[in-house]
């Protein structure tokens, strides 16, 4: 699975490497954290950790209004299930893509942008050319996952 990332990303001009979850470099914990806000429902401090919040808040207030209280908290508590697992951290400079398998009928897998500010990581919701090629990357990986389905993931959940 590491190798189609990979390969997946050098398609793209800027130099891509796959990160440890475990590496002091890597976007996991604060994934965890922005993570046990979502889940726990409290979207004000989940906003607070993007680099955009205004625009994190509204889009975190419409989607809760949208699902409903209960099912938004259920949707992000996914992320904590036995089966849930990161299953590779791709990097472009300061910009981070985490690619989770939830362990879902259908393996779909869902993708976080992060991006190091100030030396700590935030969820990245501002446009830009790398986040583009990281969202390209995302799209090419689930086209292949749709393919292997079944296989075991490249980095456990820790």
């Amino acid at each position: 699975m590491a190798a189609a990332l990979l390969a997946a990303a050098s398609a793209y001009g800027q130099q891509h490497r796959l990160v440890d979850p475990s590496a002091a470099d890597s976007a996991r914990p604060a994934a965890m954290v922005m993570l046990r806000h979502l889940a726990g429902g409290d979207i004000e401090a989940a906003a607070k950790l993007s680099n955009a919040p205004r625009r994190r808040l509204e889009v975190l207030r419409d989607y809760r209004n949208f699902v409903g209280e209960e099912e938004f908290k259920r949707i992000y508590g996914r992320y904590f299930a036995p089966e849930a697992r990161l299953i590779a951290e791709v990097a472009i400079g300061p910009r981070r893509l985490l690619v989770w398998d939830l362990g879902e009928a259908g393996n779909h897998l869902a993708g976080q942008f992060y991006i190091e500010v100030d030396g700590r990581f935030v969820m990245d919701d501002v446009p830009s050319r790398e986040r583009s090629e990281l969202r390209a990357v995302l799209e090419k990986y689930r086209r292949g996952q749709e393919r292997k389905s079944g296989s075991e993931p490249d980095f456990p959940q820790r």
